[in-house]
C-alpha cells in the first residue's frame, strides 16, 4: 500500500466523489440519495472552497477513497474545528489502512493551519469505524446530535 497517494482533490475528481457518496448513503443507511445533486453539492464545494475540502486516495491513478472536511469556528477555542465528512473507501481496499493515510494527512494539515481540531460523527451501529477512530486517538464526546434538514421528511 505505499503507492497509495493522498492529496487534496481537484474538480476532475467530483464524480468519483459523488459516486462514493451515493454508495455510502446505500451502504450505512439504505438511503438512495439522487446523484445528479450529490454531483452538484460536490461541484459547488469546489466552487466556494472557504466551506471546506475534499482529499483523496489513489492507486495506480484510480480513485479508491475519499473524505470530506468542513470548518466550524469554535469561540470556545478561538478557532476552527474540522469536521470529518463524508469518508468512504472503495470495498476492495478497506482495512488496509486507506483511512489511517487519510487521516494522517489531514491531522497534519490541520495542525499547519492552526486548527483547534478534529470531529466526525459515525453512525451508532458502525462499530468498526469507531474502533479505527479509537485507534487513532480519537475519543468518543458526550454530545448527542441533533438536526433539521429541511428538504428531508420527518420520521
Amino acid at each position: 500500500m505505499n503507492s497509495i497517494r493522498i492529496h487534496r482533490a481537484v474538480p476532475a475528481d467530483a464524480a468519483s466523489i459523488a459516486d462514493f457518496n451515493c454508495r455510502m448513503a446505500l451502504e450505512t443507511e439504505n438511503y438512495k440519495l439522487p446523484p445528479e445533486k450529490v454531483l452538484s453539492g460536490v461541484k459547488h464545494l469546489f466552487d466556494q472552497p472557504e466551506y471546506g475540502f475534499y482529499l483523496t486516495a489513489e492507486f495506480d491513478g484510480q480513485v479508491i477513497g475519499c473524505l470530506m472536511i468542513t470548518h466550524e469556528w469554535s469561540d470556545w477555542r478561538d478557532g476552527l474545528i474540522w469536521w470529518i465528512q463524508s469518508v468512504y473507501v472503495v470495498p476492495e481496499f478497506r482495512r488496509q489502512g486507506i483511512f489511517r493515510k487519510m487521516y494522517a494527512f489531514v491531522a497534519e494539515q490541520a495542525r499547519e493551519k492552526q486548527a483547534a481540531g478534529l470531529r466526525l460523527y459515525v453512525e451508532r451501529e458502525n462499530i468498526r469505524a469507531q474502533r479505527t477512530y479509537e485507534s487513532l486517538g480519537m475519543v468518543e464526546t458526550h454530545y448527542k446530535m441533533y438536526e433539521d434538514i429541511f428538504d428531508s421528511p420527518k420520521k
